[in-house]
């Protein structure tokens, strides 16, 4: 079994004998995706991947976030994410980021000041990078000013395919 988030505070889970929980679910046409909780809070959620064993879901969560993969659109604005690693700016990206209606796309610009810091579009730009909350807090939906932009280690070929799901003005930077 893999560990608990590496963002996860060890002393919090471990100090007072609570430990994380664990749903491995499968995404159909996707691959293997986890979702970590601890306290009705969601502490991160991967994206999913090819390979792996999935856990017996009949996780509510798990299967909105599959269903969303299959064209349900979701905006997830009730699920509680933990966010006590988060600095004041981070929080505040998250936020807007939330906010972003489903289908549609902004720039890391255009992120930054929806959170009421215009001048942050690089600091959106990180916090997108290393965001643990797959599509629950919608990455895929921030592109360049001027096309797509990256997205790690998943590429844009996996981006293209998550804009996809979305439709919408998505498609115009397809």
């Amino acid at each position: 079994m893999r560990e608990p988030p590496s963002h996860a505070d060890p002393d919090l889970f471990y100090g007072c004998g609570v430990r994380p929980t664990r749903v491995a679910f499968a995404v159909e046409g996707w691959g293997l995706s986890e979702l970590w909780r601890l306290d009705g809070r969601v502490l991160e959620l991967s994206h999913p991947v090819p390979g792996g064993e999935p856990t017996t879901t009949g996780d509510g969560l798990a299967e909105r976030i599959a269903a969303w993969f299959a064209g349900s659109r979701d905006n997830f604005a009730d699920v509680k994410l933990e966010l006590d690693w988060c600095t004041p700016l981070q929080r505040a990206l998250l936020e807007a980021l939330r906010r972003v209606p489903y289908g549609e796309t902004v720039t890391y610009g255009e992120l930054a000041a929806l959170a009421g810091r215009p001048r942050a579009a690089r600091a959106a730009g990180a916090l997108c990078a290393r965001n643990p909350f797959a599509i629950v807090v919608p990455c895929h939906r921030v592109v360049a000013s001027g096309g797509i932009g990256g997205y790690g280690s998943f590429g844009i070929a996996y981006k293209r395919r998550l804009l996809a799901v979305e439709g919408g003005n998505a498609a115009r930077v397809l």
